[in-house]
């Protein structure tokens, strides 16, 4: 039987995955795509909305989430271009390490069916898609 993606997730726009004390790493690609989309230069865009730890870039979060998730609004202002790991979430490699992973994922987020099992995530995910390194989304 083949597992269907809208059987098993369902965004409901909550924002619960733009929560955090951190983001996700932006790729140097990633980040002059969305200064563009944002009408910005590159270093003012950096300046504004990143924060470098280490050698990664990340998004800025204020109060608690992403500084581009709107909450009242539920929405990503660079939603066009967000990130591929933004895109991938919360259907991400990582929920397969264990089913203890997976189960606290699903827990946490509304969009997952309640039958959604990590068998039916596992089948999904060999086909999810790869960062591009060509900037075509």
């Amino acid at each position: 039987m083949k597992t269907d993606k809208a059987k098993v997730f369902e965004c409901k726009r909550c924002g619960f995955c733009c929560q955090g004390e951190s983001t996700v790493s932006l790729s140097p690609e990633e980040q002059e795509q969305i200064a563009s989309y944002l009408g910005l230069k590159l270093e003012e865009f950096l300046e504004k909305y990143t924060v470098k730890r280490g050698r990664r870039v990340e998004m800025k979060t204020v109060a608690g989430h992403c500084i581009f998730y709107q909450e009242k609004e539920s929405l990503c202002l660079i939603h066009p271009v967000k990130p591929f790991h933004c895109k991938q979430w919360p259907l991400h490699p990582s929920i397969l390490k264990d089913r203890e992973s997976f189960e606290i994922i699903r827990r946490t987020c509304p969009g997952f069916s309640p039958e959604a099992s990590w068998e039916d995530v596992k089948k999904l995910l060999p086909s999810s898609p790869k960062p591009s390194n060509s900037g075509q989304k």
